[in-house]
């Protein structure tokens, strides 16, 4: 913001044509500026004006919300087709993670006069404790691997989480092996957690050329959808 004044009269006294001029600029680091408004004061007046439409600044400001600040000069330029691609896949994904879900609710008993509460989430704590185990295990193993092939390990994550839902959608066809299969579900979809939020991290700072990586990481679209994506 640049602050421009006129001198003083004589005798240190403010002149009666004193005045201020307060600019506004829009921009980061990454990208050029460029003055978005100007406010000018002076004894008997004070005018502003702003540059730009007023369509044009509240389009600006929407944006804003979805992409990192200097976009898209603060990233590189395969950022949109990615996230063009993510947010399909992530759209698909919540899908598909609403219809296993109702599956595997299903396949529990709920809904069934027959079905018991403690037995139910018994079955749900058994699933989530080998989801929980399989991802410390992966973990453990794979850790520090993860970021030299990130490519591959989100293909990997992507098959492991359509292989766990695939299972989910097929275990209330069998209810005699329920438990084996709702815990294999579990431990692939934890694999799935644990390789597609490492290689993410890294596919985040290939993208980040301001140092924004954790801008880029806020500003990822449909950001809740993803949580469910690779």
């Amino acid at each position: 913001m640049d602050i421009e004044s006129s001198r003083s009269g004589a005798h240190g006294e403010p002149d009666a044509a004193a005045w201020v001029t307060v600019e506004e600029w829009g921009g980061s680091s990454g990208s050029a500026l460029s003055r978005t408004a100007v406010l000018t004061a002076s004894a008997s007046s004070l005018a502003s004006n702003r540059f730009g439409s007023r369509w044009g600044r509240i389009g600006s400001r929407v944006l804003g919300a979805f992409v990192p600040e200097g976009f898209p000069g603060s990233v590189t330029p395969d950022y949109v087709p990615f996230q063009m691609w993510d947010t399909l896949q992530g759209l698909s994904t919540y899908i598909r993670a609403m219809l296993s879900t109702q599956a595997l609710l299903g396949a529990i008993g709920v809904g069934e006069k027959s079905a018991t509460v403690i037995g139910a989430t018994f079955q749900w704590f058994l699933r989530d404790l080998t989801g929980m185990l399989g991802g410390i295990l992966f973990a453990f193993y794979q850790g520090s691997n993860l970021d030299s092939n990130a490519k591959m390990w989100r293909l990997v994550a992507d098959f492991m989480n359509d292989l766990g839902m695939l299972m989910d959608l097929l275990s209330p066809l069998f209810p005699s092996s329920l438990i084996i299969i709702m815990c294999l579900g579990s431990l692939s979809r934890s694999f799935t957690g644990v390789a597609s939020g490492a290689t993410r991290a890294a596919l985040t700072q290939h993208f980040a050329l301001a140092n924004n990586a954790a801008d880029i990481s806020a500003k990822v679209p449909l950001n809740d959808l993803n949580i469910l994506s690779v």
